[in-house]
């Protein structure tokens, strides 16, 4: 580890839709690193790929959990976190970019970008994470890399330019053009040790030559001397060190993406190493991170240098059997010690490093300490979540966290048996500790557990993780939608409470103006007393009355959100006001000032996106409309298919993977992620609320 300088690092994740290649292609990597002797395959039942290491994911052929390896390439150390590709699990796509520094982006050469192609193309740019672009599976039947760069370039960004181009289409595919070095490296098999280096196939010179000399114009513009020359001398005058050089900032800019293809599992991956190595950020590269001194709110900077002060982020919890707790750091500044004391500024608590280990999957190697610039995994720490800074006690920075949106989704679960009931709590204390997407809470009114989490397969998995990790058999119910509610009207509201018992009374006498927040901009509350008519050692517990009644609701027991309440008006009692007394008289205001300001049930919609064959479009569109959908685009793709999308409720799409197999005879896919909150329609919501109060 010390051998590698921090220059050589590269901290890089492999994301894409679901099905396009990632976790092979990460095989492919390791396996051309030497770090495995053979490629594990996705689906069947053999040993599986690497990365895919729970029971869960080798029975689904899909990634669940992301996975961090560490493999070394021509004196590079590289650090690998392959994502799912499921929007359900989404969250661990979000956290692995947060503290990763670039990105390949795997596309399908069957199918090109598809719908979660654009969604982690968007937490990308979120990130500002550098990426390289690289088009799997093209030697297959209906492979076709130029149709998939265009539609790199329509849905996502012109910007995306070849750095190979492939020779060979489709199954004859065997080798590609470098057009840095301009010359062919082919192989025999894809299974080949070595890429043989020849000339350019006399059918592709010209080719070569024209995409070639775009590459050349565009890199030029990120060099402002090559540039000069480049108008004054031409392509000739730059050499192959300035023209990679020139990319390099490129690509570094994060405005500009190289792109190559070929097959995931075969030694063309040689090819995407050696991008990866020599275009992909350092932490050297990487701006130097800014946080806040917990106790002043002062703007620190820590520069990615083990001489300075320690900071690191925990993105990612894992239960591991045999360790117990695993945090997943990204170390951004200093040096992570084992047996050291480091604070964690979330909790104000200091803790102790037990152990620091190595990931390679689900194996792990022990090591003594990890500097700036790495990413390992740390043992023995308690109270650590997603999103929490460690840090130097002496030196404490907050830096920023992870955010996470609320789950959609719940489902009420109770264990089969008492002896289930003690195991259960622990199970699922466990599981959100890992996840911050799934959350638990018990229902005041039924004493039932409720699940949450980001949508049917999530929840399925997460019961099933119970059942085999935890040892928890469990009943689960129907999945229940997240409405919320909220107002639409402004309301003046006086809130009095009086309470006379003998000796001491309580009172406390508010005015509330509640009116409607932005869209997701959630509670806002403002003071707006003058002459001290509330004491202020009072106003925060009218703050406090107001969001508990928010959090239980008003017209159908849902939280409340987008709201604004202003206190602007009451009065006290000398001996009689107390905190209990406002809160009180805060809650009251709440409660019958949403009533009389017009409340709505609002919904969670999601983003539906389905690709079916053209056959089955009329049937896919009758359903969405049946489903109260609305239509949004629908568009040509690659291979003859139909892609469609709209928006519809979520409450109408449970079961729906199972409906859509059935209507189009298997051949039809879809994608689902949460767009926003709309508000139910009047006869919907009576429905809804009469539900409720059963």
């Amino acid at each position: 580890m010390a051998t590698t300088p921090l220059a050589k690092f590269r901290n890089i994740g492999i994301i894409a839709h679901i099905d396009a290649g990632k976790t092979t292609t990460t095989e492919g990597i390791l396996y051309r690193t030497g770090l495995t002797h053979k490629i594990g395959e996705v689906r069947g039942d053999g040993d599986g790929a690497t990365t895919d290491w729970m029971a869960q994911e080798k029975e689904r052929g899909i990634t669940i959990t992301s996975a961090a390896v560490t493999c070394f390439w021509k004196d590079h150390k590289i650090n690998i976190i392959d994502t799912p590709g499921h929007i359900d699990f989404t969250a661990e796509v979000e956290r692995s970019l947060r503290v990763l520094d670039g990105a390949v982006t795997v596309f399908d050469g069957k199918m090109g970008v598809e719908a979660q192609s654009e969604t982690v193309w968007r937490q990308a740019n979120k990130y500002g994470v550098p990426r390289i672009c690289f088009v799997n599976k093209i030697n297959q039947t209906g492979g076709d890399f130029y149709k998939s760069l265009q539609s790199i370039h329509d849905r996502l960004s012109k910007n995306a330019l070849p750095v190979h181009l492939p020779i060979g289409f489709e199954k004859d595919i065997c080798g590609v053009v470098d057009l840095i070095t301009m010359k062919g490296y082919t192989y025999k098999d894809y299974a080949d040790h070595e890429l043989i280096e020849g000339e350019i196939p006399a059918d592709m010179v010209e080719k070569a030559k024209n995409a070639r000399t775009l590459l050349v114009e565009k890199a030029v513009e990120y060099d402002d001397a090559l540039f000069e020359r480049y108008l004054d001398q031409g392509e000739e005058s730059i050499s192959e060190d300035e023209l990679k050089s020139a990319l390099r900032k490129a690509v570094l800019s994060g405005e500009f993406y190289l792109v190559t293809g070929g097959d995931g599992r075969g030694v063309i991956v040689e090819k995407l190493l050696d991008l990866v190595a020599d275009y992909m950020p350092a932490p050297t590269d990487v701006d130097a991170v800014w946080g806040q001194n917990p106790k002043t709110g002062d703007e620190i900077e820590r520069k990615p240098d083990a001489s300075e002060p320690l900071s690191a982020l925990a993105f990612k919890i894992a239960a591991d059997p045999f360790v117990g707790k695993l945090i997943f750091v990204r170390v951004y500044s200093g040096k992570l010690t084992a047996g050291s004391y480091i604070l964690n500024t979330t909790t104000g608590e200091k803790e102790r490093i037990g152990r620091i280990v190595r990931m390679f999957a689900d194996k792990r190697e022990d090591i003594g300490e990890v500097e700036a610039g790495d990413i390992a995994a740390v043992v023995g720490l308690k109270n650590t979540t997603t999103g929490t800074t460690l840090c130097d006690p002496a030196h404490p920075i907050q830096l920023e966290g992870i955010e996470f949106v609320d789950p959609p989704v719940s489902i009420a679960i109770e264990p089969k048996t008492k002896a289930d009931q003690e195991k259960m709590a622990i199970a699922l204390q466990r599981l959100a500790e890992e996840d911050p997407t799934f959350r638990v809470h018990t229902d005041e009114e039924t004493g039932q557990t409720i699940i949450s989490g980001m949508g049917e397969l999530h929840l399925d998995i997460i019961v099933d993780r119970m059942k085999r990790e935890f040892n928890v058999e469990a009943n689960i119910g129907e999945p229940q939608v997240a409405f919320r509610e909220t107002i639409r009207g402004t309301k003046e509201i006086q809130g009095k409470y009086i309470k006379q018992s003998g000796g001491r009374g309580q009172y406390g006498d508010v005015w509330l103006r509640l009116e409607p927040n932005d869209a997701g901009k959630g509670f806002e509350f403002f003071d707006a007393i003058k002459g001290g008519v509330v004491p202020q050692e009072y106003r925060p517990a009218v703050k406090a009355g107001i969001i508990e009644t928010l959090d239980g609701g008003v017209i159908a027991g849902y939280p409340v959100v987008d709201i604004k309440a202003t206190l602007y008006d009451g009065s006290y009692h000398d001996v009689d006001s107390s905190e209990m007394a406002f809160k009180m008289a805060g809650s009251l205001a709440t409660r019958e000032g949403i009533k009389q300001a017009k409340p709505v049930l609002l919904e969670p919609v999601m983003k539906l996106v389905v690709v079916t064959p053209e056959d089955f479009m009329g049937d896919v569109i009758g359903d969405i409309n049946a489903r109260r959908g609305r239509i949004e685009a629908m568009e040509d793709l690659m291979g003859g298919a139909k892609q469609i999308t709209s928006f519809v409720p979520l409450a109408a799409m449970f079961g729906y993977t199972t409906d859509l197999r059935s209507m189009s005879q298997g051949r039809a896919a879809s994608s689902m992620e949460l767009a926003q909150y709309e508000e139910v329609p009047p006869n919907v919501a009576q429905e809804i609320i009469a539900k409720r109060a059963k």
